[in-house]
């Protein structure tokens, strides 16, 4: 089946002729019309847009023109990045109907590159979630076990690559929401590192921390897919000035001597004890390998879970405070006076965890309290990054778990914001240091759910992430591939 191919193997099946884009776009239209009902990973699927794009790149092909390795190769995109043309949500009523005028950056680089987008891909609203449910379109499911969450806020995307409704996807993440539910749903997340991929036209969450990245079938795939979205921009401020090497020259080497540190804040109380098992399991594939694992102290990372939330809340209601229902998003029916339509449009507009987190970022900004909460969080911040300086002058990876625990099952958290933030505990301190990671599968716990196994490297050396990621790969050996839907 077209649909189970990697994109490395439809890469090479396009320019051999094997295949026609159009095939390989219709093999995953077809599996979304079947499969999708289930999983729920798709908002808005752009059938005839992908066809009529797939046989314009068969046309270029079949008269030889020079294409790039991705011509024809489909792709899902996270509903938070603009696409001229086509609707993007963030899955939020305030969007429900925005068809944005231009190309965020990132999809400007898939069309130049002749690529064809599939869809836009289920999210929490405004990216603000861990398991897909505050969506204000339906709940994604996690195809490995139909009752339990896929993760989040990229749940859609991680979802589309494990039910197999497209090759890779991109996803945002804030504070582990391409890599969360990356673990969740057994594929390969990555968020490189903060500045390495532009955010221009991404629907900002908390503009500090916000990072696109690619969620794929395997390591290989993710290392192609940084070398498509990865490269400075002028038009995003925080964009960096650094060269794009080939990340695939990372892949198939060896790892012997390599030092990884273990941070025993990481493995203690709250983790899962089959998710402990796996990791441990990991550290001897990689020992076997020749690598040195050394069990380290972090003692800060106490305190990231907190000051994430203090940041990203702040800088939350400080973006989506543009959606007043006159310039963005929308307009409420009823209303007698200007303070009743800006009141009324948001609270239509915004789902509850939104309006938490607004009213939580409003308040740590207010005068009287800015200093005792917002400063003291960016003060933390700093410290985290520093002791994570420390532990790279001696280290070149860090390892920990992707989550505390394997997914939960749908509705078992959604009244209780604490317990659900709780989830992002393992992946918040590498947004909060600006750092690039990886999350990769590592195993099943008893009930057959996956376990992510997450590598953290130094800032823009995500060549490193990708080499020990790839050779453990390569190395490990796990019964369970696929789900089956």
């Amino acid at each position: 089946m077209l649909y189970q191919k990697s994109v490395s193997q439809l890469q090479h099946m396009l320019q051999n002729k094997e295949v026609t884009s159009e095939e390989v776009t219709q093999s995953y239209l077809d599996r979304i019309e079947v499969v999708d009902k289930k999983v729920g990973a798709y908002i808005t699927v752009a059938t005839e847009s992908a066809l009529a794009t797939a046989r314009s790149v068969d046309k270029k092909r079949n008269k030889g023109e020079v294409l790039s390795p991705f011509a024809g190769i489909p792709i899902g995109i996270k509903d938070n990045m603009c696409t001229e043309g086509l609707r993007t949500t963030c899955a939020s009523k305030m969007l429900d109907h925005y068809v944005p005028p231009f190309d965020a950056t990132i999809v400007n680089k898939i069309k130049e590159n002749d690529m064809i987008i599939l869809g836009k891909l289920n999210m929490d609203e405004f990216a603000m979630g861990s398991s897909t449910e505050n969506s204000a379109y339906h709940v994604t499911k996690n195809p490995w076990h139909l009752d339990y969450v896929p993760g989040g806020s990229s749940g859609g995307s991680a979802a589309a690559v494990a039910a197999e409704l497209a090759p890779f996807t991109l996803g945002s993440d804030t504070g582990g929401s391409i890599r969360q539910p990356a673990h969740y749903c057994g594929v390969v997340g990555m968020k490189p590192t903060y500045g390495r991929v532009s955010r221009y036209g991404l629907i900002a969450f908390a503009s500090s921390l916000d990072q696109i990245g690619p969620l794929t079938r395997d390591v290989r795939d993710a290392a192609l897919a940084l070398n498509l979205i990865c490269g400075h921009d002028r038009m995003d401020s925080s964009s960096a000035f650094v060269d794009t090497p080939d990340f695939t020259t990372y892949l198939d080497q060896d790892i012997k001597g390599m030092r990884i540190a273990l941070p025993r804040e990481f493995m203690g109380e709250g983790i899962a004890e089959d998710v402990k098992a796996s990791i441990l399991k990991a550290v001897k594939v990689l020992e076997h390998m020749g690598a040195i694992v050394d069990e380290v102290h972090m003692e800060m990372t106490e305190y990231a879970l907190p000051s994430y939330y203090l940041i990203s809340s702040a800088e939350a209601s400080s973006n989506l405070a543009r959606f007043d229902g006159i310039k963005y998003g929308h307009q409420a029916k009823d209303y007698d006076t200007l303070v009743e339509l800006y009141k009324q449009s948001r609270d239509e507009g915004f789902g509850a965890e939104v309006k938490r987190r607004i009213m939580l970022g409003t308040y740590a900004l207010s005068s009287g309290y800015y200093d005792a909460y917002y400063k003291k969080a960016q003060q933390v911040r700093t410290l985290i990054k520093n002791q994570f300086d420390l532990l790279f002058a001696e280290y070149d990876l860090v390892l920990t778990p992707t989550g505390p625990t394997t997914a939960f099952k749908l509705g078992a958290k959604v009244n209780n914001p604490i317990e659900m933030y709780l989830n992002d505990i393992c992946t918040v301190p590498i947004n909060i240091a600006g750092l690039p990671a990886i999350s990769l599968n590592s195993g099943f716990d008893r009930m057959g759910l996956p376990i992510g196994l997450q590598l953290i490297g130094k800032g823009f050396d995500e060549g490193t992430i990708l080499k020990v990621a790839h050779a453990y790969e390569q190395a490990r050996v796990l019964d369970k591939v696929r789900p089956e839907l």
